[in-house]
């Protein structure tokens, strides 16, 4: 009883004093401990020292290379402009008549091309805000329309992406990042057309009310954009991450030559989900460093910026992965396990529920897939579920909960967007938290009631 106390206390911990600003990297060791002393199991210095950080280290061993190319990927897609000529072509293409799925579409794009979250409200901001000015559509739902573009479909639910999120699941599962290939494409097509839907029908109803964009001060809105690359020249880095992630997935890393040269040095190795994902950055990097040049300022200091703003992302997780591992060490945890075992619910919409209420406790995606995925694979994949319809149905239910009021990524898109909770919140939640669950119920039926992966 004290056992599974202390994991639900340290839970709710974790979730309540995150919120509350508190850093991962700290809160996350401090609670093991707290967990490993009230269960009275393990010694609260051993659960650090041999649980938690061999845990944690094996994360970050496993996934510093996607973080790392993406980050550095991300950033140079930001200076040298290339990801705002991006989103300004796709906003004139659409004009102001389309402006929140001009907004919506360009957000997406430059997700799923590869760059980070975080890049990619920094550059749609100017943007979007100066769309819905012109279109007089009200600035508190700039934000839910990055959200929807960014943290959503792109994020979890389309086959290919290639961000970090996508590749998790492969070292566990055994599988790429196109499984539960038609399951991601029936996702994205509702969270898509979900949110347009409530965004419009959100923006219609607000302007009958008298509500327009409103007079903001301190916007931050680049009026001009003279001094970027030209949209074809770009979007080149974003087509690559997607053709050499498509062929090496699909075709060079499926060789038999290629195989068996990988057996000849070890007979037990296979082919890591991840490679596809750091050798496409990889490629994309080169071609801006060589054919973007002219608007790096100081490529050294631009790479190694990028450099060090993976660190953070990946210490945060790996420390929500060595609170995992900590918790999962306690002999309370089998009572856990059980409990959602027994479950009188269809095994799939346990992997579902197990996984969102994990990610909204620790207000990351990323950190509850961590932790569903170190504690609970294998019994998901026990429970004889096609681990291609796991790795999407997972990551879509990941992106539930995920972004309830103490979401860093939210809290960071509300900060860059100037506006706060009570004036843009409802939309974001009805986006990010409300569709995808919706969302994650119908993927569900599609695999148990029709047998789609």
């Amino acid at each position: 009883m004290l056992g599974v106390l202390a994991i639900i206390m340290t839970l709710f911990a974790l979730m309540y004093l995150a919120y509350r600003g508190i850093t991962v990297l700290v809160l996350a060791p401090l609670l093991a401990m707290l967990a490993a002393i009230m269960s009275g199991e393990i010694p609260a210095l051993y659960a650090l020292s041999s649980i938690f950080m061999p845990a944690a280290a094996g994360y970050i061993k496993s996934y510093f290379p996607v973080f790392l190319a993406g980050a550095v990927f991300g950033k140079l897609m930001g200076v040298t402009g290339a990801a705002t000529s991006i989103a300004h072509f796709i906003s004139q293409k659409f004009g102001k008549k389309h402006a929140i799925a001009a907004v919506v579409i360009a957000t997406s794009l430059l997700t799923y091309g590869g760059v980070s979250l975080f890049v990619v409200v920094f550059a749609m901001y100017p943007i979007g805000a100066m769309l819905y000015r012109e279109a007089d559509i009200p600035k508190r739902l700039l934000p839910a329309a990055i959200a929807l573009g960014a943290f959503t479909f792109t994020m979890t639910a389309m086959p290919g992406s290639p961000q970090y999120l996508n590749t998790m699941p492969t070292k566990y599962f055994g599988t790429n990042i196109y499984a539960g290939f038609w399951l991601g494409i029936i996702g994205s097509a509702c969270m898509f057309f979900g949110g347009l839907w409530w965004l419009n029908r959100r923006a219609k109803k607000l302007n009958a009310a008298g509500e327009g964009y409103g007079i903001h001060e301190n916007e931050g809105i680049v009026e001009s954009f003279d001094n970027i690359p030209n949209f074809w020249i770009s979007i080149t880095p974003i087509i690559l991450v997607f053709v050499m992630n498509f062929i090496l997935t699909n075709w060079y890393f499926k060789l038999d030559s290629v195989i068996a040269k990988l057996h000849a040095y070890n007979p037990d190795a296979t082919v890591d989900g991840t490679w596809p994902v750091i050798i496409g950055l990889g490629i994309a990097i080169v071609f801006i460093l060589v054919v973007l040049r002219k608007y790096l300022k100081d490529t050294n200091k631009q790479i190694f910026d990028g450099a060090v703003g993976s660190l953070l992302p990946i210490f945060n997780t790996g420390s929500e992965v060595g609170y995992g591992g900590v918790i999962k060490s306690l002999a309370a945890f089998g009572t856990v396990k059980a409990a959602i075992v027994a479950m009188t619910i269809p095994s799939i919409f346990k992997v579902a529920f197990s996984t969102t209420l994990l990610a909204g406790i620790v207000g990351s995606s990323s950190g509850g897939t961590a932790i569903a995925l170190e504690v609970l694979a294998p019994e998901f994949l026990q429970m004889g579920i096609d681990p291609g319809a796991l790795h999407r149905i997972m990551l879509i239910a990941a992106g539930g909960l995920d972004s309830l009021p103490h979401c860093g990524a939210v809290i960071t898109l509300l900060s860059v967007c100037k506006v706060n909770h009570k004036q843009a919140y409802l939309d974001i939640a009805a986006l990010t938290v409300v569709i995808p669950l919706i969302t994650v119920v119908v993927v569900c039926l599609a695999y148990l009631l029709f047998g789609i992966v």
